[in-house]
């Protein structure tokens, strides 16, 4: 059978025939060699040492040891067919302290990569910041502390100039509503604190260090095609309760509107303006309020609040009702409010898509391979079969979308989650490194290939 071209399939299916195909990962949950060649600690590392801080108690350490193995990785990636592969640089490989002494052997490891990457055939697309700040940094305030958007700045200057001569594709940061809120509103993540002043810092010297970041990228890389990623999901109230509504609509603020807002429409939404006022300065909204040139959504499905006063902030994640969870994934899935977001996103801020990451969890048994060494994990594929045609109806209904990235390539460290989870196209065994394609991954391949149409 005669290959189809790229621009076929994506006719086939009702795309440009520019779209983009790709996987993603990040840097601290596939690396590993978290204390090889001069890389310092993260905010991450010191997490994953602390008691409680992973609710399996592993750590990072080794992770999917992409570090030595990624020319597997790639040779896997080429398997697939991907034409693109979504990665982070971690921070404290490049900067041991966050800001001062360069390491050398964190930069020549990212040249590795980068040209392995495009001697595959397969586009870099390069994301500066997925949550690894260093802990150095965190010692003097981290996020809460406004010089923290100058040392992201210092930071991006040298991966553009180092990098920027062959990556084009930058995004600044990754889910800049989930690090912030879990990090400082709700004790879910690095750096741990739960303060109501700290987390409206964080959010705003973070947007201020995104602006920075888009300058510093335009100003040293020629052609860039620069965005950040948001994760933007519906929240509806816990059971459609009054009682839960204020909440929700706080909620919905804090993980939808407070970034992507002022980055694009140069103005806080007006829920949160009164508790922002005494951290905005002079000129701020007009340092945030940069010109890009696409917008990333990473999408799993809705939010359910709940009004819970004992939390910072008077909300609490709510459960689903019963009659959502889908009998194979195990979780609720939505894929017509995946559709609903692509719209919403291009009406709101008109501006071009990539969803930069949209999988599926999985942990039902189906993840391991069989007798045979077959992963027949039929949820995954379900998931997505469902939610990329929701996202062609989209398209279909005027969404501008160009590209979609599956999270995640590989089985990889979930965060707080540690190695219970897993998302990947690929099964790892942690205790071998082995490396071994899913059936999911065998699916999106035909989806690439044009061997179907998603149905």
């Amino acid at each position: 059978m005669v290959a189809k071209k790229p621009e076929q399939v994506a006719k086939a299916l009702g795309l440009r025939p520019d779209f983009v195909w790709g996987v993603s990962t990040s840097a601290f949950q596939v690396e590993g060699a978290v204390k090889e060649d001069g890389r310092g600690p993260s905010i991450w590392d010191t997490r994953c040492r602390l008691k409680g801080g992973i609710g399996d108690g592993s750590n990072a350490d080794i992770a999917c040891d992409h570090y030595h193995r990624w020319p597997e990785d790639l040779a896997l990636m080429g398997q697939i067919g991907v034409g693109a592969y979504r990665f982070s640089l971690a921070w404290p490989r490049l900067l041991p302290k966050g800001r001062g002494a360069i390491n050398q052997p964190g930069l020549d490891f990212y040249d590795r990569l980068i040209d392995g990457v495009l001697e595959a055939g397969i586009e870099p697309w390069v994301c500066l910041y997925h949550w690894d700040l260093p802990q150095g940094l965190d010692d003097l305030g981290g996020w809460t502390n406004r010089d923290c958007a100058g040392w992201f700045a210092d930071y991006a200057v040298l991966a553009a100039k180092r990098y920027g001569d062959r990556v084009k594709n930058w995004a600044t940061f990754n889910e800049f509503s989930v690090f912030t809120m879990f990090g400082y509103a709700i004790d879910w993540a690095a750096p741990g604190v739960t303060d109501r002043s700290a987390h409206m810092k964080a959010i705003h010297h973070v947007n201020l260090a995104h602006g920075a970041g888009v300058d510093v990228l335009r100003d040293h890389v020629p052609g860039a095609n620069i965005g950040a990623i948001h994760n933007r999901q519906i929240v509806r109230p816990e059971g459609g309760l009054e009682e839960n509504k204020a909440a929700a609509e706080l909620l919905d603020a804090h993980w939808n509107l407070v970034f992507a807002d002022p980055q694009h429409l140069g103005h806080y939404p007006a829920i949160v303006q009164g508790a922002m006022e005494a951290h905005i300065k002079g000129g701020d909204l007009a340092r945030i309020c940069r010109p890009t040139d696409w917008i990333g959504l990473n999408h799993y499905g809705p939010i359910y609040a709940r009004r819970d006063p004992a939390t910072t902030w008077g909300y609490g994640w709510g459960s689903p009702p019963e009659s959502a969870n889908h009998p194979e994934v195990g979780w609720p899935i939505f894929p017509e409010v995946f559709k609903d977001e692509l719209l919403e996103l291009t009406r709101r801020y008109k501006m071009p898509i990539y969803v930069t990451e949209n999988g599926c969890g999985g942990g039902l048994g189906s993840d391991t391979p069989d007798a045979a060494g077959e992963v027949k994990d039929t949820h995954r594929i379900a998931y997505f079969r469902e939610y990329t045609q929701a996202m062609r109806a989209a398209v279909a209904e005027g969404a501008d979308l160009r590209g979609y990235f599956v999270w995640a390539l590989l089985d990889n460290f979930e965060w707080g989650s540690g190695y219970g989870p897993r998302f990947g196209l690929l099964h790892v065994d942690f205790d071998t490194q082995k490396r071994t394609l899913k059936n999911s991954g065998k699916w999106y391949r035909g989806l690439i290939r044009g061997e179907h149409r998603g149905e």
